[in-house]
Order: C-alpha cells, then sequence, then structure tokens
C-alpha cells in the first residue's frame, strides 16, 4: 500500500467557495448559448452547483466528473489564480 497522499490545489472563487485545481476541465464565460444549454442540463441532472453567493455568475467552471460550477469573477481572474 502507497503511502502517498492525495495532495489538492484549491482555487479560490470568492465568498469563501473553492474548487479542487486538477479537477477543473475548462473556464468559460456563460453568455454563449451552448454554455446556458451545458447549464440548464447540469441543472436537471443536478451536477449544477452554485457558488456565486447570490450574485451574477460571471463564469463556469466544467469539472472532469461533468458538475457545472457557476461563480462570480471573472474567467480570467479564475485563470490568473491557477499561477
Amino acid at each position: 500500500m502507497s503511502n502517498k497522499k492525495n495532495c489538492w490545489t484549491l482555487i479560490n472563487l470568492g465568498y469563501n467557495n473553492v474548487v479542487v485545481k486538477e479537477k477543473i476541465v475548462a473556464v468559460v464565460s456563460p453568455d454563449a448559448a451552448p454554455i446556458k444549454r451545458l447549464k440548464e442540463e447540469a441543472r436537471q441532472s443536478k451536477k449544477l452547483i452554485d457558488a456565486t453567493s447570490g450574485r451574477r455568475a460571471r463564469a463556469v467552471i466544467i469539472t472532469e466528473s461533468n458538475h457545472v460550477i457557476l461563480a462570480s469573477v471573472q474567467p480570467e481572474t479564475i485563470a490568473q489564480r491557477f499561477k
């Protein structure tokens, strides 16, 4: 058995919300029609996570597990936090 522990890096989404960096597939703007459809499909399949704390969604994060996370910070801000 390996003694190696999972070490994940957390990305701050603001308002006490974080996401695991290694699980993110894409960070996109919520304005495009395909992204709006993706959000609705995720809502129907119970895979939509709202991390906006009641604010406007400015970024949509797609994860390996096909969860869709709404964030109130810009995609560019999230990309900067990857560094």
